[in-house]
């Protein structure tokens, strides 16, 4: 999202929670033939190259914030619904209170993708993919408030070390990027990274594992709904924002919204999560060379916040993982995916 858009469980839903047994690999991945890429590993590097697209083809857009959340969502519908209706006469029909936590969801989705629209408006695609990262603190916080899940003492250290990047990375510490606004952008940001972890925490309790499709329909369609509310009321909503707009828009709808989210949700939860968590680390490093091919010039200290950030969440992806097996490793994937 968005950038789609990443990450996760942020890119992968509850519904396909990876799964640990004995007699397995390890954390519920699959095995891989030596020496070569499986098709999961692919499928997430994949839907990580989309997402990272995603700011980009915003920006590129000239839209505004309303407009682009908006319509990312409503052109991803036309894809999605023959494809969860297809997968509901496989399945079966989803649980309604499956469908009541998907709804909710969405909402907070159309929200977040608002704000990171804004984001990518005041500090660039890069930037802005990088911000939604907060959201790895948020979502521990949220877990313990409402579930009272224990929180692992590295987090606690990394967490004031990746907010610490994040400001760096923004320009509100530092020297910003020439022409970019970072205290709205950081504002904008940490906003989207906010509602983005109150998607994720809905969306694993809706759980179902049986559908994939289904919850990433349902919650594009109360996205829609929710964007053209909050982007209706703030920034205005253009329906006919003309040519080349509508190229770049159709592009983030398909690539963001459909095909990253259908690649991650079906391939990451058949690798181990230290894998997956390291793979989707790539959508904020892409994201930052996308940003950079279309004129982009991050200073040297927020590259340096960057790198901070990535760290950071690459060594709590791995402290995840140690420290609670299967229970709880799926944290270490919770990535922005836009």
């Amino acid at each position: 999202m968005g950038s789609d858009e990443t990450q996760i469980e942020a890119a992968a839903p509850p519904a396909t929670a990876p799964r640990a047994g004995a007699g397995r690999a390890p954390d519920g991945a699959v095995p891989r033939r030596a020496g070569r890429w499986s098709g999961p590993v692919a499928g997430v590097v994949a839907g990580s190259a989309c997402i990272s697209a995603s700011a980009v083809f915003m920006k590129l857009s000239g839209t505004n914030a309303g407009t682009a959340a908006f319509l990312r969502c409503a052109l991803a519908l036309p894809v999605l619904v023959p494809l969860a209706l297809r997968e509901r006469r496989r399945t079966g029909r989803r649980a309604v209170s499956h469908l009541l936590a998907d709804l909710a969801a969405g909402l907070l989705l159309g929200v977040d993708l608002v704000f990171w629209a804004a984001s990518v408006l005041h500090v660039g695609a890069a930037v802005a993919t990088l911000l939604l990262n907060v959201q790895v603190v948020v979502f521990p916080l949220l877990a313990r408030l409402v579930s009272k899940t224990a929180l692992p003492r590295r987090f606690l250290c990394t967490a004031p070390l990746m907010l610490g990047g994040v400001a760096l990375a923004s320009g509100a510490v530092g020297q910003p990027q020439p022409g970019s606004d970072p205290v709205a952008g950081v504002a904008y940001g940490i906003a989207a990274g906010v509602a983005y972890a109150g998607y994720l925490f809905l969306l694993r309790l809706g759980g179902g594992r049986a559908q994939t499709v289904a919850p990433v329909c349902v919650s594009t369609g109360a996205a829609a709904v929710a964007a053209a509310v909050l982007g209706g009321l703030w920034t205005g909503i253009d329906l006919a924002p003309g040519w080349p707009a509508w190229g770049w828009l159709a592009a983030l709808a398909l690539f963001g919204q459909v095909l990253a989210w259908l690649l991650i949700t079906t391939a990451l939860p058949r690798l181990a999560p230290h894998t997956g968590a390291a793979l989707l680390l790539l959508q904020p490093v892409l994201a930052l060379l996308l940003g950079l091919a279309i004129g982009e010039r991050p200073t040297a200290t927020q590259l340096a916040g960057c790198a901070v950030v990535i760290a950071a969440v690459g060594f709590n992806s791995r402290t995840g993982k140690a420290r609670t097996g299967s229970g709880t490793a799926d944290t270490g994937q919770r990535r922005a995916t836009r």
